[in-house]
């Protein structure tokens, strides 16, 4: 059964990369638009069920990860003029950086204090942002000189390229021995430790590996925007909709979060019209997903099943 469920798997996988590597053929380059931030939101979202899905740790600030990266990038890029891949760099080392500050301390605290405290990281985050304006561009937001390229076809394989390759990296890890401990913290920490494993470190490492690819994908955002501001990349209810991407699409399967994450960008572009009343649509239509097959969009199409326990 395993075995089916897995080449189920890696056959969707390969259509759904075949028609996304041929969709700049025919597509407009509105719906290009879109699904290229969907891509980035998909990393995002694969890093976050690295940590959830898997050590059990719910992590419910991703944008600060996210905002350190994409700030960082920013600003080098503006006030230093240093070239994108640099800043790209600097920017995931910067994301790895507060995300071990923020980390070591917290994943050693039991209970819903870890995710409080990530929480509470991204309101301070904001603040910061706030309080350096001069480097940072404050509520208004901080425009770069640089932007990735004005191709939308070029911009669109730049986003999948990213999306492919942490994909790849990601599920392996999942599927190695890293994850495999994971998972087995994640169910029982205590019956983890006693066999012989080091918990918080297992963990630490996790959120390392999440924090350096949500500060890659933020720092590739930051240069295809051409702007990076709280409300697109920090506020708390960006955090929600990459939440709901991952659970959408299929806890405990890394690659789910790009369908969660699709569907989040396209369902909420599509609803548009409806003012605030499409985010309301939007989060109803993931309830009753969630509630109806906890395994996600990527269990109902692989045969995957999944208690929502």
């Amino acid at each position: 059964m395993q075995r089916l469920s897995r080449s189920r798997l890696f056959g969707l996988t390969a259509l759904l990369l075949i028609a996304a590597a041929t969709l700049p053929l025919y597509a407009k380059a509105y719906l290009l638009g879109l699904l290229t931030v969907a891509y980035y939101f998909g990393v995002f979202s694969m890093s976050w069920d690295l940590l959830f899905g898997y050590a059990g740790e719910v992590n419910f600030g991703p944008t600060f990860l996210i905002g350190l990266g994409a700030y960082t990038a920013g600003m080098v890029n503006s006030f230093f003029g240093l070239s994108i891949p640099w800043c790209i760099v600097l920017g995931s080392l910067s994301a790895v950086a507060g995300g071990l500050l923020l980390a070591m301390p917290a994943l050693r605290l039991r209970g819903p204090y870890f995710g409080l405290t990530t929480l509470v990281a991204v309101l301070l985050l904001q603040n910061l942002i706030v309080v350096l304006s001069d480097w940072t561009g404050g509520e208004i937001g901080l425009t770069v000189p640089d932007v990735m390229t004005t191709n939308d076809a070029s911009n669109y394989y730049i986003a999948l390229a990213v999306m492919v390759v942490s994909g790849f990296i990601l599920y392996r890890l999942a599927n190695s021995r890293l994850g495999l401990i994971l998972e087995a913290i994640g169910q029982n920490p205590e019956e983890a430790a006693s066999l012989g494993f080091n918990v918080t470190k297992h963990k630490l490492a996790a959120f390392v590996v999440s924090a350096f690819f949500s500060g890659v994908a933020g720092a590739f955002l930051v240069f295809y925007f051409g702007s990076a501001s709280v409300g697109t990349l920090i506020d708390v209810s960006v955090g929600v909709q990459v939440i709901i991407a991952a659970v959408l699409g299929g806890r405990r399967t890394i690659l789910g979060a790009v369908l969660g994450a699709v569907f989040m960008i396209a369902a909420t572009e599509a609803l548009r019209p409806l003012g605030t009343l499409s985010t309301f649509v939007v989060s109803l239509v993931a309830l009753a997903v969630i509630m109806i097959a906890p395994g996600g969009f990527l269990g109902l199409l692989s045969g995957r099943k999944e208690s929502a326990r």
